[in-house]
């Protein structure tokens, strides 16, 4: 089941390969600014469509790339190394995705598991 998902405007578009299992709540202070639920991939799972004008990229840690639409301002997806142990292992990168952009998906049925991630990193 492909999954279709795209910022407001539209200029930010991905395709998932399968839905996820559960979502993560993260509680870190940008994932509560951004108020966003990820759903973490491998980049070979996703698709991405992306107009280079609107991509802006904010990477304050420089590990973690997150993205947004220049245009309507919605946050995206992230890029982001696999977190084992608390630690990153740069050597399998994920793709996360906002699936609060998900078109035409209930993502009220999937669980939430929530990370403290103002305490772990």
């Amino acid at each position: 089941m492909t999954i279709l998902a795209s910022c407001h405007c539209g200029a930010i578009k991905f395709e998932i390969s399968e839905p996820p299992s559960t979502v993560t709540a993260c509680t870190c202070t940008f994932c509560t600014k951004r108020g966003a639920l990820w759903a973490y991939y491998t980049p070979d799972q996703v698709k991405l469509s992306v107009t280079p004008e609107a991509d802006a990229v904010y990477a304050r840690n420089g590990m973690n790339k997150h993205h947004h639409c220049n245009v309507c301002g919605c946050g995206t997806f992230s890029q982001v190394p696999t977190w084992t142990n608390h630690k990153p292992d740069f050597e399998n990168p994920r793709i996360s995705v906002n699936v609060r952009l998900f078109d035409d998906f209930d993502i009220s049925s999937l669980p939430v598991e929530t990370i403290d991630g103002r305490n772990l990193w």
